[in-house]
């Protein structure tokens, strides 16, 4: 028939405000806070979007932010359908944002099939947020394979380990494949860049600043790219 077992019957059903011996779960509904800072004017913007992330960059780094480069990459499907996830900023100037990655990783797939990108930087501590959105491109392999020099040896090893993003059976497995390349390539042996793995610039088509404010009253502005310039506009919170 299809029905619930006696025993899965007799299982109490934990609802959301209970919890296994860590007490009652918080309301998500009643959790508020009340941001406090200077107002964001439009006069006191630079000049570019990247000379005023520069800036914020900077602040977010003296507040003494956590990962203040790490940042949310949204792509998306043709048809639509959306994923996101936490890459770190490792390169910025005038043109865009640079991330590495796999490219065989869902991201690098979405991106080959629909190039448009969007990034947020939520710097939660300081009550700022960046949003970016524009069309990623691959940056050269010399860049590529400058960066990955750069990388810690276990960072390197692990990009070769990684088919990121398909099926694993195991930990074991993932482990036994690092413990491989590792006694192959030993502490202080050059590792080349794998082909699969490399950057994404992705070049700002609009950048918005978010800067909280009591009462919701938040500023939000954002640089619209025209015309080989760029215009900027406010929007209502």
């Amino acid at each position: 028939m299809g029905g619930v077992t006696d025993a899965a019957a007799q299982k109490p059903v934990q609802t959301p405000a209970q919890d296994s011996g860590r007490g009652p779960v918080p309301d998500p509904a009643v959790m508020r806070e009340q941001y406090r800072s200077t107002p964001l004017w439009e006069t006191d913007l630079a000049p570019t979007p990247m000379d005023q992330f520069a800036r914020w960059f900077h602040d977010a780094i003296a507040a003494g932010l956590a990962e203040p480069n790490a940042m949310v990459a949204a792509t998306a499907t043709p048809d639509g359908r959306p994923s996101t996830r936490m890459v770190l900023l490792k390169q910025y100037d005038a043109r865009g944002f640079v991330f590495f990655t796999n490219y065989g990783s869902r991201k690098g797939r979405e991106i080959t099939a629909n190039p448009w990108v969007s990034l947020l930087f939520p710097w939660h501590p300081i009550a700022r947020q960046i949003t970016v959105t524009g069309r990623a491109v691959r940056v050269g392999r010399d860049e590529t394979a400058a960066y990955f020099r750069s990388r810690p040896h276990g960072s390197r090893l692990g990009a070769w380990a990684s088919e990121q993003s398909s099926v694993l059976p195991s930990r074991a497995e993932l482990l036994r494949r690092y413990e491989e390349l590792a006694a192959r390539y030993p502490q202080g042996e050059q590792i080349p860049a794998p082909a699969e793995w490399g950057g994404y610039r992705v070049a700002p088509e609009t950048v918005e600043f978010w800067q909280g404010h009591e009462n919701r009253l938040h500023d939000r502005l954002r640089y619209v790219a025209e015309g080989g310039g760029w215009r900027v506009e406010r929007l209502a919170p």
